[in-house]
């Protein structure tokens, strides 16, 4: 064993577990296609101007509600007359940041604390998991509209929400993990070896406890683009006249029984991505499985 005056050599890990990983999604079929899909989503949103000659926030009323394969309006107009193939690009913009930024936040800010706690132990784990069952209490649902309740409509108040609601979770999935890994032998291993605590975490704990996360933080994403949409719908989230799938839902949901197909476009897209989002996690979990 080496003496406690002798420095930590970080381990050389392989990359045949990550080689193992990227073949095995290689393979699946199901989430190759989901990946394309969701990667499709994003560069439409992120260029948007780009796919179509019309302004999402400019209409006619001589154009409005507009059936699907309108000339000139493939996926027809709105309740005001906008194109509606437009309006569903942009609000993609919105929604999938929506829907992405919240969980990283989450996932930044909950997997540290997480890690913390599981691996000081005692009073600061006691402090934060205390704090997190009081978070956890809450639904999701309620906890988000109860902070955009307190803070007031728009992007950024709807983001805040989001993090502070997906936080608990992923505070409690990184402080069990963690402590499981704290106590097993290649860790104490290591700091008999003469490892700091910050070289065990970043090269013992973060490793083992990544792979379980992005799972988890994937299938939120998922979650997080239909509670966005529903503070939308509730006029709680992003405000007129911005587009954004949840409040385009609601906007057009009085043309249901005249235009239904057309009604229902952004409520297909909300399904589509988080259904996406969804298989994506089932292929990173199977991919990631060490045990297959």
């Amino acid at each position: 064993m080496a003496s406690p005056d002798t420095p930590f050599t970080p381990p050389l890990y392989s990359k045949g577990y990550w080689h193992r990983v990227g073949k095995r999604l290689k393979e699946d079929k199901i989430t190759l296609f989901v990946l394309g899909l969701l990667t499709t989503l994003i560069i439409l949103a992120v260029l948007a101007p780009l796919f179509t000659p019309y302004d999402p926030y400019t209409g006619s009323v001589m154009l409005r509600l507009k059936s699907i394969g309108t000339p000139g309006h493939w996926l027809g107009t709105d309740e005001v007359g906008r194109d509606l193939w437009t309006r569903m690009i942009y609000g993609g913009r919105l929604s999938l940041l929506a829907g992405i930024l919240p969980v990283f936040l989450a996932l930044v800010i909950g997997g540290f604390l997480g890690m913390l706690a599981g691996f000081v132990g005692g009073l600061l784990n006691s402090l934060i998991m205390r704090v997190t069952d009081i978070l956890y209490a809450f639904p999701s649902i309620l906890l988000a509209i109860a902070i955009t309740g307190l803070l007031g409509s728009g992007i950024v108040n709807t983001i805040i929400a989001l993090t502070v609601s997906f936080i608990p979770p992923i505070i409690r999935m990184s402080e069990s993990i963690t402590a499981q890994i704290r106590h097993l032998d290649f860790v104490d291993a290591a700091r008999a070896s003469g490892a700091s605590s910050l070289a065990i975490i970043r090269y013992h704990v973060l490793n083992n406890i990544l792979g379980p996360i992005l799972v988890y933080t994937t299938s939120l994403i998922s979650l997080s683009i239909i509670l966005a949409a529903g503070l939308s719908f509730l006029g709680l989230g992003v405000t007129p006249p911005n587009a954004e799938w949840g409040l385009m839902l609601n906007n057009m949901r009085q043309a249901i029984w005249t235009a239904p197909l057309v009604a229902a476009l952004p409520g297909v897209m909300i399904f589509l991505t988080s259904m996406s989002f969804n298989l994506l996690s089932d292929g990173l979990r199977q991919a990631m499985d060490v045990r297959l």
